[in-house]
């Protein structure tokens, strides 16, 4: 089986709509893929709609999460997207993305980038709008060659000169609500260092005690020695070790399936989850 359990549509910050993004999957030889948007469920219809025969969905969210000062992400698999306390939650962070935004937009304009509002909301369509939405918008205005490079403290990486802080969620409040819907998590990509700051491997050990249920290991911001750093970090605490894509379509140069998860990790997952139940697909629309 080959498993891929972090992937982004049009939904969040993916360029690849979610019907698409399930048909790509299929193609790339795929047996199980797992959609995670931003701090959204809103593309899981329209995946579990036009889930090829022979692919199957672990529907999910890559939730924003902060401590310490320093931004995190946690991969949340097969949560009830209904539950009130955990849904209330993802629509703070998710409203508070376009102020945000456009106060980035803002600090833009004044260093010289002629970026607007109407330009990022092009490009965001109806996903949930991001910082990879703004550094799109710097690429089309020649101010950055790739997306990637607009991730610099020149640009808009944490702490750079035109980021601004967004609400996020604290990861153990986040562990939380996952696990009061049923729900599975997994720190996502934890030492990728280029992204920034990550968290210490002490603050991983308080949130493997606090329920944490695994670590995103197989990723392409991890180098080989620190895969197996990780490793062993996960085999000490006791936690699942994943991998994934990371896709987003065009907007990143990894492809599906090029990082993936042992099917006897996968089994777990869902042997843990009991808010929702991975999708079989039987043909799509």
């Amino acid at each position: 089986m080959r498993i891929d359990l972090h992937t982004h549509s049009t939904a969040s910050d993916g360029t690849d709509t979610p019907a698409e993004l399930v048909r790509h999957a299929a193609a790339a030889g795929l047996d199980v893929v797992a959609l995670t948007d931003h701090d959204t469920t809103r593309g899981h219809a329209e995946a579990v709609a036009a889930l090829p025969e022979g692919l199957t969905l672990v529907t999910g969210a890559e939730l924003s999460c902060r401590a310490d000062g320093v931004s995190m992400h946690m991969l949340a698999y097969l949560f009830d997207p209904e539950e009130p306390a955990l849904l209330a939650e993802r629509e703070l962070v998710r409203d508070d993305r376009v102020p945000r935004a456009k106060a980035m937009i803002a600090k833009l304009n004044a260093l010289g980038v002629p970026v607007t509002w109407e330009q990022v909301a092009r490009i965001a369509g109806n996903g949930s709008v991001g910082r990879p939405h703004i550094a799109s918008a710097l690429v089309e205005l020649g101010v950055v060659p790739t997306v990637s490079d607009a991730f610099t403290q020149e640009w808009l990486a944490d702490g750079g000169r035109a980021w601004v802080e967004k609400h996020e969620t604290d990861p153990f409040e986040a562990i939380r609500l996952v696990k009061g819907a049923g729900g599975v998590c997994v720190l996502a990509h934890p030492a990728a260092a280029k992204r920034g700051r990550t968290v210490s491997e002490a603050l991983i050990a308080e949130l493997a005690a606090a329920g944490l249920d695994g670590l995103e290991v197989d990723h392409m911001d991890h180098d080989p020695g620190t895969r197996a750093r990780l490793r062993g970090l996960a085999r000490e605490l006791g936690l699942l070790v994943t991998g994934s894509s990371d896709y987003h379509g065009s907007r990143k140069t990894v492809s599906l399936g090029a990082y993936t998860t042992d099917p006897e990790v996968y089994g777990e997952i869902t042997r843990r989850a009991t808010g929702a139940f991975p999708v079989p697909g039987t043909g799509g629309a």
